[in-house]
């Protein structure tokens, strides 16, 4: 998922010079905005087997000074090879196996740090660099380091860099499948402070002034879910007994000011995990931790230490949606990757769809199909949900020319009509399969794995045994969503499917008729006498998403609504 406008006053020539020296007067490039889509030749053919990441946080200055080694893997000799890291950082030194280059080896005019020396391999990059990075407009919907304050006036940083990537703050390929097999971060922050991150904590060192925290992911791991998240924090913790047998631990991450709404927050954890792991399966990353950490914006899916900023908001349904969406990306994200974000739709479709089952595990039915139909509300189709190309990240979020919000919206709804067409059986074992890799997933039998669209399809039928290729030709790879045309005269009602591009669609439809429900297969439209006085209802159960002018007005009456009150 993707979130409060910082405005910084320089005042003293001595930040200005350091400033200055870190060439911050440098803005960061298109390149450095962009994540994923095509790789650069540079980058091929390269594997991040480890990331070894010193950072040395300087709130006062509004700086980071770096240190990162990388031990890279690269699948043939090659003369040169790069990494992104944002210009705005000024790299003060490169080292490969060790040997320091001199400055004409390497150069980062656009934010691909290239590096021209040659290697064959296993190899390792240490990067020194320094800078200030850039400050998102208004995170997490907009990338960068925030920089703000707590209620109470002491620093509060943290990372949000999914839509523009890990090279915002560390050196990286930034492409979704180039997670590094292992992260260590050291990072060093002034006393009071306390820095919460990815994995699991180490050890701490302290000096007079600092505090030097070092964690360690055991996982590979999403790029742009590497997280800083530092302030003075308090922590809420303790270990669960997962339905798999295995112990986690649990670790919230607090501001001071909120510690009674964070205890009860915390208390609704084991629910969450016991619905995951009852509906889903193991949480993934039990060697590490379920972690939390409370952040100036609203949340981001920080892989074991999710970002939550919703201020303890529950909604009608008893519970913290923004809490429950992130964590479901522990699933649907961080274990499951999507290979290209054109794909996103496998993250925040499942993601949101995680919403309204966690209702229905709570309340029943009616709880389920309202919150279906709160998001049902939001779906515009303007763009299919994927377009078989390769994208940067943005080009999907983009809501002109990209499906948007559709991938939360749309792919939730997709996935409650793919449920009602195959049986609880058949979606569950699906989803097992596209998270894991296996239908029969317990801890220690699995990894995360990258998947896209292709798989999902293949995966459904080989667990119906049937082709249902044209479901998803209509849902996922074109906009409009299938209408269900109706006649009815005083004797006769007759249902057939409308489908853009004439393609092929097999959706049996539920009719109710006096009470009686039947079932229609609608490969070709189909008549029926009735009488006029009959009481009859299409998809009595609102089993399947399709075209409904209703919606369409009420969206209409909405952006009008909107236009009078500007």
């Amino acid at each position: 998922m993707k979130f409060p406008l910082a405005i910084f006053t320089i005042t003293s020539l001595v930040i200005v010079s350091l400033l200055s020296a870190c060439n911050t007067q440098v803005t960061t490039s298109a390149y450095s905005l962009k994540s994923g889509g095509h790789m650069p030749v540079s980058q091929q053919g390269l594997t991040v087997k480890h990331a070894d990441l010193t950072f040395d946080i300087k709130p006062e200055q509004t700086i980071i000074a770096g240190i990162a080694t990388l031990t890279l893997i690269t699948d043939k000799p090659r003369d040169s090879f790069s990494v992104d890291l944002d210009r705005v950082f000024n790299v003060s030194a490169v080292a490969v196996n060790g040997e320091t280059l001199s400055s004409e080896q390497y150069s980062n005019p656009e934010g691909m740090l290239l590096i021209n020396q040659a290697v064959s391999d296993e190899f390792s990059v240490t990067i020194t660099y320094q800078g200030q990075p850039r400050v998102p407009v208004r995170a997490p919907w907009d990338g960068g380091v925030m920089w703000e304050t707590t209620p109470s006036g002491e620093h509060w940083i943290a990372s949000a860099v999914q839509g523009e990537g890990c090279d915002l703050f560390w050196p990286c390929i930034d492409h979704p499948t180039t997670e590094p097999m292992q992260v260590e971060q050291h990072i060093t922050v002034p006393k009071p402070l306390v820095a919460a991150s990815n994995g699991v904590l180490v050890n701490v060192d302290e000096d007079k002034f600092t505090r030097t925290y070092h964690w360690q992911t055991k996982s590979m791991h999403n790029t742009y879910a590497i997280a800083l998240n530092i302030a003075p924090y308090e922590l809420l913790e303790t270990k669960y007994q997962s339905l798999y047998g295995n112990t986690l631990d649990i670790q919230f991450y607090h501001l001071p000011e909120t510690t009674e709404k964070a205890k009860i927050l915390f208390s609704e954890i084991p629910t969450m995990i016991n619905f995951f792991e009852r509906v889903i399966g193991p949480y993934p990353f039990a060697q590490e931790k379920v972690g939390i950490a409370e952040t100036p914006h609203l949340g981001m899916e920080h892989q074991t230490i999710n970002a939550y900023g919703n201020e303890y908001k529950k909604n009608e349904f008893g519970y913290d949606q923004l809490m429950q969406h992130e964590f479901a990306h522990e699933w649907f994200g961080n274990q499951l990757t999507n290979d290209n974000w054109d794909h996103m739709w496998l993250h925040e479709g499942f993601g949101s769809y995680m919403q309204p089952l966690f209702a229905q595990y709570l309340h029943g039915d009616l709880a389920y199909k309202a919150q279906l139909n709160n998001q049902r509300k939001k779906i515009l189709n303007r763009a299919p949900l994927v377009s078989n190309e390769i994208k940067e990240e943005e080009e999907v979020y983009e809501t002109k020319t990209g499906p948007g919000g559709d991938i939360y919206t749309k792919g939730s709804l997709v996935l409650h009509t793919l449920r009602s067409l195959i049986g609880d059986d058949a979606f569950f074992t699906s989803t097992k399969e596209l998270v894991y890799g296996t239908a029969t997933p317990k801890p220690g039998n699995f990894t995360p794995v990258f998947k896209n669209s292709a798989d999902f399809v293949n995966i459904v039928n080989k667990v119906t045994g049937k082709d249902l290729s044209w479901f998803f030709d209509v849902y996922l790879y074109q906009a409009k969503l299938p209408k269900l045309v109706v006649n009815r005269t005083d004797d006769k009602i007759t249902l057939q499917w409308q489908i853009e591009n004439n393609k092929p669609f097999y959706m049996p439809v539920e009719i109710q008729i006096n009470g009686k429900v039947t079932t229609l297969d609608l490969a070709t439209p189909v008549t029926l006498t009735i009488d006029k006085m009959d009481v009859i209802i299409v998809d009595p159960n609102s089993k399947i998403l399709k075209y409904d002018q209703h919606i369409v007005d009420y969206q209409n009456f909405l952006k009008e609504k909107k236009k009078v009150n500007k």
